[in-house]
C-alpha cells in the first residue's frame, strides 16, 4: 500500500483545504481557527477564501491520573462534549468531570481572550462558518467546538481538516458538515502526515490573528 502524501506544514495543508472549500463552492463568511495548530492553516483559508479569521477555543478534559486520555472537552462557553465509553471506562465520576469542566471551560475561556486581546467575539448570526484545525484524533476538542457553534446562530457550519483517522471522520460526518482531505488507515497520529509539524506558540499562533 502507497503511504499517503504529507503535507509540506500547516500552510500548505492550510492552503489545500482552502481549494477544496473553493471546489464544493462553500463561501465562508468567517473561518474560525482552533488554537494552536489551527491558525496557520486558518490564515491560509480565510487568505484564499478572502474572509476574517478568528478563533474557538476548546479544552480537554482528561481522565483522573491520566491528563493526556480525554473523556471530553469543553469550550470557551462551557459547552461540553463527553466520551462516554472513555468516562465509564475510567473510573471517573459524575463529580470530577464537573469539577474539570469548570476547570477547563475557564482555562478556555482565558485562552480566547488573550487571543482576542481588545476584540470582542464575532457575531456569527446567520453566516457560514468554516471551522478550521491542523488534523483530528480522538476529535474530543473539535467536536467541543462545534456544540459551541450549534449553540450560536451561524446559518451553516463546515468542519475543514486535513486529515483524520477513518473511524473518527465517519463518526463527524454524521451529524456535520465535513471536509477532509485524507483519511488514511495507518493512522497513529496528525503530526505523521506532515514533513513539519513543529509546535505552535502562544505567540507565533497569535501573530496569524493580526490583520
Amino acid at each position: 500500500m502507497v503511504p499517503p502524501q504529507r503535507f509540506e506544514d500547516r500552510t500548505d495543508a492550510g492552503e489545500q483545504l482552502a481549494d477544496a472549500l473553493r471546489e464544493r463552492d462553500i463561501d465562508a463568511d468567517i473561518v474560525l481557527a482552533i488554537p494552536r495548530g489551527g491558525l496557520p492553516l486558518g490564515r491560509a483559508v480565510a487568505d484564499a477564501l478572502d474572509a476574517p479569521l478568528d478563533i474557538v477555543v476548546a479544552k480537554k478534559i482528561g481522565a483522573p491520573g491520566n491528563p493526556e486520555y480525554a473523556i471530553g472537552a469543553v469550550a470557551s462557553d462551557g459547552s461540553v462534549w463527553r466520551n462516554e465509553e472513555a468516562f465509564r471506562g475510567t473510573g471517573a465520576d459524575e463529580e470530577y468531570f464537573e469539577q474539570q469542566r469548570r476547570e477547563e471551560a475557564e482555562n478556555a475561556r482565558r485562552k480566547a481572550e488573550r487571543y482576542r486581546g481588545d476584540r470582542s467575539a464575532p457575531d456569527l448570526t446567520d453566516k457560514t462558518v468554516v471551522i478550521v484545525d491542523d488534523g483530528v484524533a480522538t476529535g474530543s476538542t473539535v467536536r467541543a467546538c462545534l456544540k459551541r457553534l450549534d449553540a450560536s446562530d451561524a446559518d451553516r457550519i463546515v468542519l475543514a481538516v486535513p486529515v483524520g483517522p477513518p473511524g473518527t471522520i465517519e463518526e463527524l460526518e454524521e451529524e456535520n458538515e465535513l471536509v477532509c482531505l485524507r483519511t488514511p488507515s495507518g493512522f497513529r497520529s496528525v503530526g505523521q502526515f506532515y514533513e513539519r509539524f513543529d509546535q505552535v506558540s502562544d505567540e507565533e499562533a497569535m501573530s496569524y490573528l493580526e490583520t
